[in-house]
């Protein structure tokens, strides 16, 4: 059966057990559980040096996504965010070759051209994920974004969050079918909805991995998918092993069995 690259999105082992040790302390954990990506999530940073982690991961053999909370437009302003620029530089000194970003606030006045023309200079693909939020959580605009990104041929691919659909009542599945051409990144978390009525990430049940095999039928076969939700445990290495396993498979062209 071959398996597919899985990374980790490091958000996984908690905000306060990664800024306590840092993000450098979990290369070794991915490393020795199989992953082949490592998600570096800016929000976290404490006082880590950029080249250190990225010689880490190129030493593991680790490829790496750079994640910012930076939303790519700006209410008001047609060009892209100001903070783009420096913040694709600040992921290519982590030695990231992708920038994940949320889309911000997208409309038909924004200026298209402009984002082509940085992109087009700088080694770092841009990755445009749907975030939780009324403007870039929702199907229509994501939709109206890459329709821009495909008609332009801009360099731009989408990071699925299949999770985050959730919090503006919108349809993984339909998603997927309208979005999942421009697909490269598939972020993985079940939600639930706690007793107090908030949503929150869970680890994946069998039901919550057949509908990601579904979702995976509209997108590009092998694209890397990634752990976003909690991942627990006294050996960190083998837990997350257990969950690179599971997401590794998903996603096969299945052959069925002939029946004579």
């Amino acid at each position: 059966m071959h398996k597919y690259p899985v990374s980790i999105s490091l958000s996984s082992y908690g905000a306060d057990l990664v800024r306590q040790q840092g993000q450098l302390s979990f290369v070794q954990v991915l490393s020795t559980a199989g992953a082949q990506r490592i998600e570096w999530r800016e929000e976290l940073l404490t006082d880590e040096q950029p080249g250190e982690l990225a010689q880490a991961a190129a030493q593991q053999h680790l490829e790496s996504v750079f994640s910012s909370p930076l939303e790519l437009w700006v209410a008001g302003r047609a060009q892209p965010n100001a903070e783009l620029a420096a913040t694709l530089d600040r992921a290519l000194a982590f030695g990231s070759r992708w920038l994940k970003v949320s889309l911000g606030y997208f409309t038909d006045t924004n200026d298209l051209q402009s984002l082509h023309a940085l992109l087009s200079r700088h080694p770092v693909r841009l990755l445009v994920e749907n975030d939780q939020t009324l403007h870039g959580g929702r199907i229509e605009p994501m939709q109206r974004f890459f329709s821009e990104v495909e008609r332009l041929g801009l360099p731009v691919k989408m990071t699925f969050d299949i999770g985050n659909w959730q919090w503006q009542d919108q349809s993984a599945l339909t998603a997927a079918r309208l979005l999942g051409r421009h697909v490269d990144y598939l972020h993985c978390k079940a939600v639930a909805r706690r007793q107090d009525g908030k949503l929150v990430a869970l680890p994946p049940g069998p039901t919550d991995l057949h509908l990601w095999e579904q979702l995976l039928k509209h997108m590009t076969q092998g694209i890397t998918r990634a752990v976003e939700f909690p991942l627990q445990g006294d050996d960190l290495a083998q837990v997350t092993a257990q969950q690179v396993a599971a997401l590794a498979t998903l996603g096969q062209p299945r052959l069925e069995n002939a029946h004579v």
